[in-house]
């Protein structure tokens, strides 16, 4: 009888195994994008290929409202979050600090509690203030979530810091402000980047937060997806879908070409 090689066998399981997760998790997307162009008010079947549905996305001025109030919670967002993210960061990073524990436990609820309950909470809170539900409201719920993310993904590039290099450069006489900039934050900046692209990402995504503390009259993407898939009307959202696709490959690529550049240059 033939022997079987035990380690060809694991690597042609893993490699099985890989295909298919990669089948399962790109075959919808592919699906989506291609019908996309298909010439169909109500995907039963492909009609014929078409680009008028975004053409349709381009004179659509509820899809621009949608899309500049996105980008702009999500830019918003990304950059305070991120500020507090190092600020955050930097203060746990102190082991003289007696709240560190406290505060990191306050960090994690974030990551751990559903969706919903968080969303369900906001709207509470901002009814409970009285506050008017709108662009405000969802601003503050974003940072909310987002600075969780961006202070965990710092304190990680944090934790493999060379503090050798900031004793050399106190015993040279470098104020702390010149450590910082010229040390500390470079240093930290693949790890900057990292954080606030998740939280713009994260940000951009968000449904069920926005949900409920947005209110009317004022809807992001997600938001105005749902509500136009409810009427029925798909065919402009899987050209929506795609150019957002399309979007996220184009941050993923420039992202990483920076952070290569940055850490080349350390």
């Amino acid at each position: 009888m033939k022997r079987i090689n035990i380690s060809q066998f694991y690597k042609g399981f893993n490699l099985t195994a890989f295909s298919l997760v990669m089948v399962f998790l790109y075959i919808p997307i592919l699906i989506l994008i291609i019908f996309s162009f298909n010439d169909a008010k109500i995907i039963t079947g492909w009609r014929g290929f078409t680009t008028k549905y975004y053409l349709q996305l381009v004179e659509n001025d509820a899809i621009k409202e949608a899309f500049r109030n996105t980008m702009l919670i999500a830019g918003l967002s990304t950059l305070i979050s991120t500020i507090f993210g190092i600020l955050t960061a930097l203060g746990m990073e102190n082991k003289r600090f007696s709240g560190r524990r406290i505060v990191s436990a306050l960090i994690y609820i974030p990551l751990v509690i559903p969706d919903i309950l968080m969303g369900v909470s906001l709207a509470l809170l901002f009814n409970f203030t009285r506050v008017n539900t709108g662009m405000l409201t969802v601003l503050i719920a974003h940072i909310t979530f987002c600075i969780s993310y961006t202070v965990i993904v710092i304190q990680s590039r944090l934790e493999g810091f060379d503090y050798s290099l900031v004793e050399a450069a106190m015993d040279l006489g470098a104020k702390p402000a010149t450590i910082f900039w010229k040390i500390k934050f470079p240093l930290m900046l693949p790890g900057i980047i990292a954080a606030a692209l998740l939280a713009f990402t994260l940000s951009i995504d968000d449904f069920i937060i926005t949900f409920f503390t947005s209110g009317r009259g004022f809807d992001t993407l997600p938001i105005y997806v749902e509500g136009t898939i409810r009427r029925g009307t798909i065919t402009t959202i899987n050209s929506l879908s795609t150019l957002m696709i399309g979007f996220t490959l184009f941050l993923v690529v420039i992202t990483k070409r920076v952070r290569k550049v940055l850490i080349s240059s350390l």
